[in-house]
């Protein structure tokens, strides 16, 4: 759910008169305008507020482009408010903390950058940023605090709902009104002439009321949806475990025992007996990943390839194998080369990318050659399906057995391959890996469909 439209579409509704029900015995918004005109007129020859200055044509920025209901008003941001910019203050006048005489909040462009020990603003107001890049954003502020010269402080009149302002200036977007250039900026005199509907004031208090009451079940969607996706993380990495332990899918006796797989390409091959690893099903064979894996397989010094070198920045998650290439063509590619195709297996070197379990099997390669960077180890097998391969690296199993060393970066580890090739693999069947994979697939597919 993209709750952010979600929003967005409520505020929608409210602008255009859609949210509540009108009542007709609402005192009509025209009559409201009149009494601000008569407010506003009276603090300008008492000297409290200044005149807004004449710009351009309204026309210019008429984005209401629907009917509003007959007992509405169309006005604009100038003509309903009065908005001005606070006052400058030094940096060093400002404290991060709420201590001792800093005791008020000091509101610029992007909300409170922190506390001082003097206001210039009293009340409840909107305020809209001025400068930077978020000019045109929408907070609000109550009580005593200062302003600043980057905060446009937004003044009601005749009981408007301030909190009805706060949301109608949100839906505006007033950031396209700001001048391109490198330091965006909000002209006050442009966004007076922008044009607002005005509902009566009981009507005002309604929306307020039904917008903050769809927001509050919106927030709880999300806490949910975050709970859900959590759990279902959760529930993925417990199924990876559970398929490389041999619990998810029944075992069949007629399958081809996992020995088999293993002598097929190493007729030496002995089985060992590990404690370290929980009990497997009988046609399961334990053995290390150097005993099923080519790891890191080299180029010939004779090859003649095109190579294509994959970051670690590159690897996408487990279906979604897509990979930026920076291919060039070598006359001839040195021995020590990792040699890639279609079907290896692709694991990082390096955490955090390890722990996010960011490692994919590679399909589509250019002329199915690549040649690796040391941020990757690439793994082969004649007897592994690719993709229960995958699982495997991708488990908590695999994960907690790569602790690596500290390469320099605050939170990077590298992990060794030497470490790597003498993890447990657990071996099933071919044919119990491919039922594995396609159950986990299956699976995997509600899940996302959930999620």
């Amino acid at each position: 759910m993209d709750t952010k439209k979600l929003r967005q579409k409520i505020l929608d509704l409210a602008i255009r008169g859609k949210l509540v029900p009108q009542d007709p015995n609402d005192e009509p918004a025209s009559l409201l305008l009149e009494r601000i005109r008569a407010e506003k007129e009276r603090l300008i020859k008492e000297g409290k507020i200044k005149r807004s200055k004449k710009t351009a044509d309204n026309a210019r920025f008429n984005n209401i482009n629907f009917v509003i209901p007959p007992n509405w008003a169309l006005s604009t941001l100038a003509e309903v408010f009065y908005m001005h910019a606070g006052k400058s203050i030094s940096a060093s006048q400002i404290s991060s903390k709420k201590v001792d005489k800093f005791s008020y909040q000091c509101i610029g462009g992007n909300g409170t950058r922190g506390y001082v020990k003097t206001y210039n603003t009293q009340g409840i107001h909107p305020i809209i940023g001025r400068q930077g890049a978020l000019c045109g954003n929408i907070n609000y502020a109550s009580g005593h605090f200062y302003a600043t010269e980057h905060a446009v402080v937004v003044d009601t009149f005749c009981n408007t709902s301030e909190r009805w302002v706060y949301y109608i200036l949100i839906n505006l977007n007033l950031n396209q009104y700001a001048t391109a250039t490198a330091q965006p900026g909000l002209s006050v005199n442009t966004i007076g002439d922008v044009q607002i509907p005005i509902p009566p004031i009981n009507e005002q208090k309604r929306i307020v009321e039904a917008i903050e009451r769809w927001f509050t079940l919106i927030d709880e969607l999300e806490n949910n949806e975050d709970d859900l996706l959590k759990a279902i993380d959760k529930a993925k990495s417990k199924i990876l475990d559970l398929a490389i332990h041999g619990k998810l899918v029944p075992q069949n006796p007629n399958d081809e025992p996992a020995i088999g797989l293993l002598k097929r390409i190493n007729p030496k091959f002995e089985p060992c007996d590990n404690e370290d690893y929980p009990t497997i099903p009988s046609h399961w064979q334990l053995c290390s990943v150097k005993d099923v894996f080519l790891i890191n397989p080299k180029t010939n010094a004779s090859d003649n390839l095109d190579a294509a070198f994959i970051p670690m920045s590159s690897i996408e998650d487990q279906y979604n194998n897509k990979f930026e290439f920076e291919s060039r063509k070598w006359g001839e590619i040195k021995r020590g080369y990792t040699h890639f195709q279609d079907g290896d297996i692709a694991v990082a070197k390096i955490s955090p990318c390890l722990e996010n379990r960011k490692s994919v099997v590679l399909k589509d390669l250019p002329n199915g050659i690549g040649a690796g960077t040391t941020e990757l180890n690439v793994f082969r097998s004649e007897i592994v399906n690719p993709i229960y391969g995958l699982i495997f690296f991708k488990s908590n199993y695999f994960i907690s057995k790569c602790v690596g060393t500290f390469n320099g970066v605050v939170g990077q580890q590298r992990v060794a391959t030497k470490l790597i090739e003498d993890i447990d693999f657990p071996l099933p069947p071919l044919a119990e890996q491919e039922r594995i994979v396609a159950k986990i697939e299956e699976i995997f597919k509600a899940l996302d469909a959930l999620s």
